[in-house]
């Protein structure tokens, strides 16, 4: 589940290099390069249950398409991100976004999940759905550094020089990923050696000499934090209420009567399993994710994409570049919605893909 509800934040993030300070913390240390092994990469694979608590920074710069359904994941790719989080498992944890007004705190407690707008008196609590869009915790160095592991082979991994990350003598891997649809050059991987926990990521895109996303942490203590540190208890005066669905893509996957296929453009399901109304494919950073949006949410996303200086409308649909990322918005006749379609891949293979689609019954 964790690996599939992450995939557009490797679809839609464009980050620079964190700020000054962050960088003086993570100077160059933790050793010389350590060959890569079966072992180091199920190490961090399986850091998911690695109990911790800290902060983290990233910066977002991608201007994305303006829209009230992806409202929030603009603000969380566009502007400067800072995390403070609690960790003790993938079904239980906090991560607080702190803003200059405020802050946003989301807690997750099993099947549930709480957030909460630190100024406002309201708190939602909703399901959390196998798929939905990217929140505070999938930038976290941890989550993310894993999710762009999973799947990895090790023929695709190289050493490297190890460094110094939040006060952590951490071991480095790069990951070249192997796929020729995808838009990713390769992955830089700093991790806590004895538990395989992801302490920073650095995402280059193909051509770029700088990363388009990096993601690390500022402060870290590898201990489980006490449950009470993950648990929502709801102030004096905050109420709390209830939405069955967390976004527009949790919405489509639960209500669209449709059935994707397992693999489309030769890129399987992330999961492996028999997608619904989403599909979420490829593996690593090559991801892609495809799903239906309703006309009055399709409408308004093309017509921003339509401002970008590099979108074609081909025959497939509205076809946009945004960096690293490639955007398809088919139509659906009759429905006045499409199929959105993007991911790290190439156009040629979201075209593919969105062939493949058409040919479904």
């Amino acid at each position: 589940m964790a690996r599939v509800r992450r995939w557009l934040v490797v679809v839609l993030a464009a980050v620079l290099l964190v700020s000054l300070p962050v960088a003086v913390r993570h100077r160059p240390g933790g050793g010389p390069p350590t060959r890569p092994t079966a072992e180091l990469l199920a190490r961090v694979q399986g850091s998911g249950d690695v109990g911790w608590s800290g902060r983290a920074t990233s910066r977002g710069s991608l201007a994305l398409p303006s829209s009230d359904s992806f409202a929030t994941l603009g603000q969380l790719l566009g502007e400067q991100v800072d995390l403070r989080a609690w960790w003790r498992s993938p079904r239980s944890w906090r991560v607080d976004r702190i803003r200059s007004t405020g802050e946003t705190d989301t807690f997750r407690d099993g099947g549930g999940q709480v957030r909460w707008i630190f100024e406002s008196e309201r708190a939602t609590f909703s399901p959390v759905s196998r798929i939905r869009l990217p929140d505070a915790v999938d930038v976290l160095p941890a989550t993310l550094g894993r999710d762009l592991f999973q799947g990895a082979r090790l023929d695709e991994l190289t050493a490297l020089a190890g460094r110094r990350v939040a006060g952590v003598d951490a071991v480095g891997l790069t990951l070249h990923p192997s796929g020729t649809e995808t838009t990713v050059d390769h992955v830089d991987l700093w991790f806590e050696p004895a538990t395989g926990l992801p302490l920073r990521v650095d995402l280059y895109a193909k051509g770029a000499d700088l990363p388009v996303l990096t993601t690390a942490f500022t402060d870290l203590t590898l201990d489980a934090p006490d449950p009470d540190a993950v648990r929502f208890s709801a102030p004096a005066g905050v109420t709390l209420a209830y939405e069955e669905s967390t976004d527009v893509a949790a919405a489509a996957n639960a209500l669209e009567q449709l059935d994707l296929p397992v693999s489309v453009a030769g890129l399987a399901t992330r999961d492996g399993r028999d997608p619904g109304a989403v599909g979420v494919y490829g593996r690593g950073p090559t991801t892609m994710i495809v799903f239906p949006l309703r006309g009055s949410v399709a409408r308004p996303l093309r017509e921003q994409l339509d401002r970008n200086a590099g979108t074609t409308q081909t025959a497939a649909g509205t076809l946009a570049p945004i960096g690293p990322i490639t955007v398809l918005l088919t139509r659906l006749p009759g429905r006045g919605g499409g199929f959105l379609l993007a991911g790290t891949v190439t156009p040629e293979t979201l075209t593919a893909a969105a062939a493949d689609l058409q040919e479904q019954p």
